[in-house]
């Protein structure tokens, strides 16, 4: 006979699982027993936030569930910010839980237990709320069946986490020989299939885009997730369009590109903004076009009475959301641009794109690029970042200033390059979606973050030295929460906002990582071909301008025109 523990490994394997990332505790040891023997690594940091992180990164990356698993309690809690990032980022994500669930003393004033009893924590109820779907098998069939639909459901439509919360007997017992209901071949039960957009909405769009005199595109993260870099390339030549992309559609698209326009949003770059607000076709894909994207609604930014406004995604819900959509083509964005590109005809061209993008593109450098201010001017710090970054890297980025600055003075020179913290926003993304990245693929990896954010978890630098790998992590430190701090209407406004001076280069060395200060552009130059270059990670503690304000500096005109929201 087979434990229910030790047949949920093989599923693992069934299901070509790559790495686990987790946490041991509570019921999940029963699982954690059989990895050994099985074709899966498991990696595990120092906590369940760092775990969700990197299960949401490698996701994110590759289009396949991230594995997170730990207990109940903590997955619920400290592993949240993975799996809201991972909501909000459409990344397919498996989280493999338990409600610590101790028989018969489940309901006598438990203190782990988390099925909802009263006396204990409700972790169903907490995992609805950023989980796409989630099961909470009674038995060893239904624990099974649960994890089969977790994988089909993370993939299906919308790509996001889902869950399953194992219990008592549903994980310790014995799986039946032959279960009634049957628990069918994991593959088979696991297949999806790619939605298309309906032939006539296909045909509106294409008129639409072969018509128009200034035809532009946003590329949202939908694209990312599809891993529909060539489609959108394919569209992008065959209706002559301007290219540009949201936040997290960052690197859809290469920014070299002569069609390239870059990143829209109330800071994001001033020609990609305006570029967007003079076309008369507008072709979003796979963007929910949220309010730092639209800068808040800005009345000239985009205008639906006066723009036709095409429409892909993945999820009808989304199509025609926040500006009422002319053409919705619904469908996989990967199968709705080439769909599209098929359909378009080849003497498709205007006068108007190529010299535009090409003046868009001036925002992604500003006379401060070449400043050799000391503390360093972080739109140098990005430069020198820039200069380090091929083909074959990915940079990750926090939340906070740091992320803005990245966005626009950092040119993805290809797809895949750049990935940032904008689901959901969260501090301490950088630094383990760095690791997840070196660990899981053979690129080049290198995590921005400001002091605030490398701080919350930088003990993921401990899990890059265990695994052998060698990201360079960047630290943009100008001892405070910099964005918040920036907000004050004078010094000592806002409470919180200032930081003790910590010794990052001592703590990355006490995790076996090697680590420098940088005070000038040239030691941050020297430093970061040193981190590329080193065989373990390298941590590079950068003083920047504490007094360049990333709002004023950055903050788009349609933005300021609706009064500059606070974020």
């Amino acid at each position: 006979m087979t434990k229910t523990g030790e047949r949920i490994v093989e599923e693992l394997d069934a299901q070509d699982v790559e790495y686990l990332f987790g946490y041991p505790g509570g019921r999940v040891i029963e699982i954690l027993d059989f990895v050994p023997e099985s074709d899966v690594t498991m990696v595990r940091p120092r906590d369940e936030r760092e775990a969700s992180i990197m299960a949401e990164m490698y996701g994110r990356m590759t289009g396949k569930p991230g594995v997170l698993t730990g207990q109940g309690p903590w997955i619920g809690s400290l592993g949240a910010i993975g799996q809201m990032e991972g909501k909000l980022a459409s990344s397919p994500m498996v989280v493999i839980t338990e409600a610590s669930e101790r028989g018969d003393y489940s309901t006598l004033a438990p203190y782990q237990q988390a099925r909802g009893d009263y006396g204990g924590l409700d972790l169903p109820s907490a995992l609805e709320a950023y989980t796409k779907e989630h099961w909470f098998p009674r038995s060893p069939t239904e624990t099974i069946r649960s994890l089969q639909l977790a994988f089909k459901h993370a993939t299906a439509g919308r790509s996001g986490p889902t869950a399953v919360i194992l219990d008592g007997d549903a994980v310790s017992d014995e799986m039946p020989e032959d279960p009634v209901p049957p628990v069918w071949d994991g593959h088979d039960q696991v297949q999806n299939w790619e939605a298309r957009p309906d032939a006539d909405d296909l045909e509106m769009a294409v008129d639409e885009l072969a018509a128009a005199e200034r035809p532009v595109i946003i590329a949202g993260n939908g694209v990312h997730s599809a891993g529909a870099y060539d489609e959108l390339m394919a569209v992008a030549k065959a209706t002559d369009a301007v290219v540009t992309t949201s936040y997290l559609g960052k690197s859809t698209f290469p920014e070299t590109h002569e069609q390239a326009a870059g990143v829209i949003g109330s800071f994001g770059h001033e020609g990609a903004n305006q570029v967007v607000s003079e076309a008369d076709v507008l072709l979003v894909v796979g963007s929910r076009l949220n309010p730092m994207d639209t800068n808040w609604q800005a009345p000239g930014f985009i205008r639906p009475d006066e723009q036709t406004i095409i429409h892909a995604d993945i999820d009808t819900r989304n199509a025609g959301w926040v500006y009422p959509a002319d053409v919705a083509l619904i469908g996989d964005a990967t199968q709705s641009l080439s769909d599209l590109a098929d359909a378009l005809p080849a003497d498709v061209s205007n006068d108007w794109a190529y010299d535009r993008a090409a003046e868009a593109r001036e925002s992604f450098d500003d006379p401060k690029c070449e400043s050799d201010a000391s503390p360093i001017k972080p739109q140098r710090a990005v430069k020198e970042i820039e200069a380090v970054v091929d083909e074959d890297t990915i940079v990750t980025a926090d939340s906070g200033n740091n992320r803005f600055w990245l966005l626009n003075y950092l040119q993805a020179p290809d797809t895949g390059t750049y990935y940032g913290s904008g689901g959901v926003g969260s501090m301490g993304w950088a630094t383990p979606a760095a690791v997840s990245a070196a660990i899981t693929t053979n690129k080049d990896v290198v995590g921005v973050a400001g002091d605030g954010g490398f701080a919350m978890t930088m003990t993921s630098v401990e899990t890059a030295v265990e695994h052998g790998v060698a990201p360079t992590f960047v630290v943009l430190n100008d001892t405070s929460l910099g964005m918040v701090r920036q907000m004050q209407d004078e010094e000592g406004d806002i409470a919180g906002v200032e930081f003790h001076d910590t010794d990052f280069v001592k703590a990355a060395e006490a995790f076996g990582a090697e680590a420098t200060r940088a005070v000038t552009p040239d030691e941050l130059a020297d430093a970061l071909e040193a981190g590329t270059n080193a065989d373990v990670p390298f941590v590079i503690d950068a003083r920047i301008d504490r007094e360049e304000e990333m709002g004023e500096s950055l903050q788009s005109s349609f933005y300021e025109q609706v009064g500059g929201l606070h974020e």
